[in-house]
């Protein structure tokens, strides 16, 4: 009876060692499966999901279409620190007919593109409507009135059907407003459109459409500046 106890003891003590192993064996096999899903097969290698999608975000990258980026100047700041600003792609190219300085204060409103709004400001870190006019015909050594109101007599009025670049637009603040807040330049004009470049408060200097209907009932006069 002795004897017959001792072998099943020893028996139970040599399967409980294995059985242990096959638990083991087990669980190792569920967590594989489980993560079998995770794992992608490319180039005679496994990806993992994360490295999947890693590289297919640089794949993205790399296709993107390089008018869409953006690109960098450095400026500096009071404390005499340089400071990287985001600058936009310029529009389109302005007609051949537009007088060289004229042209050239154009395109200098337009490389501010991106740059925020700050009441008073004149340099790329913000700047007001009136201040990216005064900033962009100081490009051909011309020092025109600061403020927006004092820009709109400086020049000759001109009817909006006879708007071309360069031309200043100013408007109100509310639809049908007579009081001169805000200014822009014309940069595109033809028959279908008239595009004006300008600082706004919510988005900083961009164009747009003059013919939009939130303009349009803002627009007050235009003016043909003096060069």
């Amino acid at each position: 009876m002795r004897e017959h106890v001792a072998k099943v003891r020893h028996s139970t003590q040599w399967h409980r060692p294995l059985s242990t192993a096959l638990l083991l064996l087990l669980v190792s096999w569920l967590a594989a499966c489980g993560t079998t899903s995770k794992v992608n097969y490319r180039n005679g290698r496994y990806y993992s999901a994360r490295d999947m999608a890693r590289m297919k975000a640089t794949a993205r990258s790399r296709g993107a279409a390089p008018a869409t980026t953006k690109s960098k100047v450095k400026t500096s700041t009071a404390a005499g620190k340089s400071k990287t600003v985001a600058r936009r792609p310029t529009g389109k190219a302005l007609p051949a007919n537009v007088p060289a300085q004229l042209a050239a204060v154009i395109e200098t409103a337009r490389s501010y593109q991106g740059t925020p709004y700050k009441y008073g400001g004149t340099s790329r870190l913000g700047m007001d409507c009136s201040g990216l006019l005064h900033e962009s015909f100081a490009a051909i050594n011309l020092n025109i009135p600061r403020s927006s109101n004092e820009q709109a007599v400086w020049g000759e009025p001109i009817k909006p059907q006879d708007l071309r670049p360069g031309d200043l637009v100013f408007f109100g603040a509310s639809p049908g407003s007579s009081t001169i807040t805000h200014v822009g330049m014309v940069t595109e004009a033809s028959p279908e459109s008239v595009q004006f470049i300008h600082s706004s408060s919510s988005l900083g200097v961009i164009e747009n459409a003059l013919e939009t209907d939130y303009y349009l009932s803002r627009f007050i006069k235009a003016v043909r500046p003096r060069l």
